[in-house]
């Protein structure tokens, strides 16, 4: 499946969504955790943006600040010891950060619902998989226990686990790693929600189930006309399913682009860095690259660009400016749309 595919399938247009708002906006975002060796920034003005129908992937190594805006937004970081001192996060124009708690918690599941990344740890071993499918529908719709094991019978059906009917009342460890993700989506997709947040959803899986599990959720989000944030470090899993990509580090956007775009011709130091350590079947038996260095230490976050100790292109500039999140143009002049760069020197990066 290519881009172009995805986007002629689409059920509805993309753009503007209920009054005129985009489906979610995320302005500006901070969050913060107080811990015993400082004060540890984990997200630090985060901006983007998601329409229906919409695959937003957000990339980059662990700690880059990917699954705790997934959290905020969703409304399940730990307060204390997290803390978001800025930012506004608007589903639909309306921002949940100005919420009370009973109006986010109606919004999670009926409106944005979120796969996590170890389905085996986030399922409940004690419970059938019909009786954790089900409660959904208990709690928020009022169902009785039969109906709602039917509405969960349903759900296996439609996420493709085979025997579905038979299979309801076994428990999470009776099901291989794919099928227990496909449990998660269904759980996620129970209400039909408007928005679904995917964090690392083919962690751990081999790479047919990894395509397998990928390929259902193009497929649902088709079907069901819904905005996805799939949230990954691997870029390999992004190419076939995402329409544009935000490269995190240290808490910041550092480079945006439409998917294929970043492919062909990344804009960012670090993005380059990503993709160079992709094996290639051109570059059998060669040593893979690796981005030298780790990622820094949010409590002590380096000054100027945060990737410059790692970065072969860092001068002095990049060591005392932090770079602003910048259109990126052609060598004309012309601007290339939905592309940005966090990076002094974007421009030998890109047409370097």
């Amino acid at each position: 499946m290519t881009i172009i595919d995805k986007a002629a399938e689409a059920p509805a247009p993309r753009g503007a969504g209920e009054n005129g708002h985009p489906l979610l906006q995320v302005r500006d975002l901070h969050v913060e955790f107080h811990t015993r060796d400082g004060v540890a920034k984990a997200v630090n003005g985060v901006n983007y943006t998601v329409d229906a129908g919409e695959t937003l992937a957000v990339l980059g190594e662990s700690g880059s600040g990917k699954s705790v805006t997934a959290q905020a937004i969703m409304g399940i970081l730990d307060m204390p010891p997290g803390r978001i001192p800025k930012g506004e996060i608007l589903f639909r124009g309306e921002d949940m950060l100005t919420m009370s708690s009973d109006e986010r918690r109606r919004l999670r599941g009926r409106k944005i619902a979120m796969i996590f990344q170890d389905a085996l740890s986030s399922l409940n071993p004690v419970l059938s998989v019909g009786y954790q499918l089900g409660e959904m529908f208990r709690v928020h719709q009022g169902l009785s226990k039969k109906d709602a094991k039917a509405k969960a019978i349903e759900l296996m059906d439609r996420v493709k686990i085979p025997a579905a009917r038979a299979r309801v009342n076994d428990y999470p460890h009776q099901f291989s790693g794919g099928m227990r993700q496909r449990i998660m989506i269904a759980m996620a997709l129970a209400l039909e929600p408007d928005l679904i947040i995917a964090d690392e959803p083919t962690t751990a899986l081999d790479v047919t189930v990894q395509a397998q599990v990928m390929e259902l959720l193009a497929e649902l989000q088709r079907e069901y006309n819904m905005g996805l944030i799939l949230i990954t470090h691997d870029l390999g899993v992004v190419a076939d399913v995402a329409d544009k990509i935000a490269v995190m580090y240290a808490g910041r956007i550092v480079e945006t682009a439409p998917v294929h775009e970043l492919y062909k011709r990344p804009a960012h130091p670090y993005t380059r860095g990503l993709l160079d350590s992709i094996p290639r079947l051109d570059q059998k038996g060669q040593e893979l690259y690796a981005i030298k260095g780790l990622p820094p230490n949010l409590t002590r976050i380096p000054t100027g660009c945060a990737f410059n100790p790692r970065c072969p292109k860092a001068d002095d500039l990049c060591r005392t400016e932090i770079p602003a999140l910048a259109p990126v143009t052609e060598q004309d002049g012309s601007e290339l749309p939905g592309r940005g760069s966090a990076c002094h020197f974007w421009k030998e990066t890109i047409h370097g």
